[in-house]
């Protein structure tokens, strides 16, 4: 079973809203996830990516496959993670 780690689209018309969903790679785009790991909308000024790292990590040490644009917004997130790290106050 080859897993694959995509993006749904939950949206309506002409307002995209996608899903981060770990689904079998030969699947329907919109169809069944195994699991939903956070959710994109590129529409959004702020917070417009949320996203379980924490999982997703485990999903890709477990051989899922990530798309172009999957990959891309993981690395987005790893970014925003580190920022906030870093900002927030050591106590």
């Amino acid at each position: 079973m080859a897993l694959k780690i995509r993006l749904s689209r939950i949206g309506s018309t002409h307002n995209p809203i996608y899903h981060i969903v770990i689904a079998e790679a030969r699947s329907r785009r919109d169809g069944s996830a195994t699991e939903v790991l956070g959710t994109y909308n590129p529409r959004a000024k702020k917070d417009s990516l949320t996203l379980n790292l924490a999982r997703a990590d485990y999903w890709l040490s477990n051989g899922a496959k990530p798309t172009d644009t999957a990959h891309s917004l993981i690395k987005t997130a790893r970014k925003a993670a580190a920022a906030a790290s870093a900002a927030a106050p050591a106590a």
